[in-house]
């Protein structure tokens, strides 16, 4: 796992704007999304040309997490970066930000018919959930996946992010998440990248200025005092 830390400075000055430390202390469970993002063997798996090792020591936790996000009713859903259709449409990354080589070896990698595309397998999607493709970093993003339409239509407000890497695809995501009007959490122990340097400095920018950072022992506990709150409110009816 990461070493994760938070500046004091950053809590604070959370704490002055929020009022507390963590905003999203109480979340119900029903109206909740755990977002697993590219948990796929092009970034987990070893040899692969984006590999993240620490991908693989999060897996037990990512499992943990959606275990008990089904048990207390939530949902989960498990995307899947494509490369399918998008040399032209985002040309500029392929094309600019990458070598040919690079962007031709990624691009292939990622069709959704090579082994790359394949989610790891240690990982334990169940029936009930959700396994969606997306076109872009963010999962959120114009054109890039059906993410916002399938939470809106359960009426889902909450999204739980975790995957690979912290500060790319799972920022992203959990940065229009809030754009969004979603209440958003990242989740420290089931996040990864390369280093503990780029995953703190990626989870402090988006905890001081777009939702919630917590591990997922908290967003576990959150969960459930959401649900308390919610049984205590159908009591008083």
């Amino acid at each position: 796992m990461h070493r994760t830390r938070i500046p004091q400075e950053t809590i604070t000055a959370v704490t002055a704007r929020m009022g507390r430390a963590h905003p999203f202390d109480a979340i119900d469970p029903l109206k909740t999304a755990l977002v697993v993002i590219d948990m796929q063997n092009h970034f987990v798996a070893p040899g692969f040309m984006n590999e993240t090792p620490m991908a693989r020591e999060i897996t037990p936790a990512v499992n943990r997490l959606a275990a008990g996000v089904r048990k207390m009713g939530g949902h989960v859903v498990w995307i899947q970066n494509s490369t399918n259709d998008t040399w032209e449409s985002w040309s500029v990354y392929h094309c600019d930000l990458n070598t040919p080589e690079r962007a031709k070896k990624r691009y292939a990698s990622m069709d959704e018919a090579a082994e790359g595309h394949q989610l790891w397998h240690a990982l334990d999607p169940q029936p009930e959930d959700t396994r969606m493709t997306k076109k872009r970093f963010s999962a959120f993003i114009q054109g890039s996946s059906g993410l916002e339409a399938l939470l809106r239509a359960r009426g889902l407000d909450t999204v739980l992010v975790a995957g690979t890497a912290t500060q790319v695809c799972c920022e992203s995501t959990a940065r229009d998440a809030c754009m969004l009007n979603f209440k958003t959490l990242m989740i420290s122990d089931a996040n990864a990248t390369s280093s503990d340097e780029i995953h703190n400095a990626s989870l402090n920018a988006f905890y001081l200025n777009f939702g919630d950072v917590q591990t997922v022992d908290e967003a576990l506990a959150s969960m459930a005092r959401g649900a308390a709150t919610r049984r205590a409110v159908a009591r008083s009816r």
